[in-house]
């Protein structure tokens, strides 16, 4: 997952989604390393508009974005 987080297709979302593997995966339980792993399964212009509050994310997606984007701030 760590890799998928990388190399994205946009370089924003990698730098975004790298930023939040490095800090977070390998403390991840089962249940959030399948949600991740979900959220990463969607489109790259999808993720930037959820993790720049542009759009909503889904509801299966929404603490996770929400702490995406917290991350990626500190």
């Amino acid at each position: 997952m760590k890799m998928r987080s990388m190399r994205r297709g946009i370089k924003e979302m990698d730098i975004i989604l790298s930023a939040y593997a490095d800090r977070n995966l390998a403390d991840m339980d089962d249940a959030g390393l399948d949600i991740y792993d979900a959220l990463l399964h969607e489109d790259d212009q999808d993720l930037y508009q959820w993790v720049t509050g542009q759009v909503q994310p889904p509801s299966q997606f929404a603490d996770l974005v929400s702490d995406i984007a917290q991350t990626f701030q500190k």
